[in-house]
């Protein structure tokens, strides 16, 4: 469990790492492919505010990579806790008021990681 949970951890890093570069570094080119709904004219005007986006998000994949680095089992399992449960929320309200594929890219997978650390703890 230790090891499933390890990955996990790390996939919602990923993905968060992923979503730094999109939002801070390739908003208006890879962007407009990953966010097709997107109005085309607005990646431009919107390039700061979604870089903005994606340093709040590099900050879930910091505290998840930190997690790493903890030696003591029962902090390190709260910090992942904690930053899981971060993107979890993210993830939910992004489905609600964005798009309904976040939930499937970001909250599952955070869902899982929780899961995993709860059970990785008994």
């Amino acid at each position: 469990m230790v090891i499933l949970t390890a990955i996990l951890v790390a996939l919602v890093a990923l993905i968060h790492l992923y979503i730094v570069w999109l939002e801070m570094f390739a908003w208006t080119t890879r962007g407009r492919k990953v966010f097709k709904s997107f109005p085309k004219d607005l990646f431009e005007p919107t390039r700061v505010m979604a870089a903005n986006q994606g340093l709040y998000n590099g900050f879930l994949a910091a505290g998840l990579i930190w997690s790493f680095f903890i030696t003591n089992p029962e902090w390190q399992a709260n910090v992942r806790l904690f930053f899981l449960s971060c993107v979890a929320v993210a993830g939910l309200y992004g489905a609600y008021s964005a798009d309904r594929k976040i939930f499937y890219v970001q909250t599952l997978p955070a869902a899982l990681g929780i899961a995993a650390v709860l059970m990785s703890q008994t």
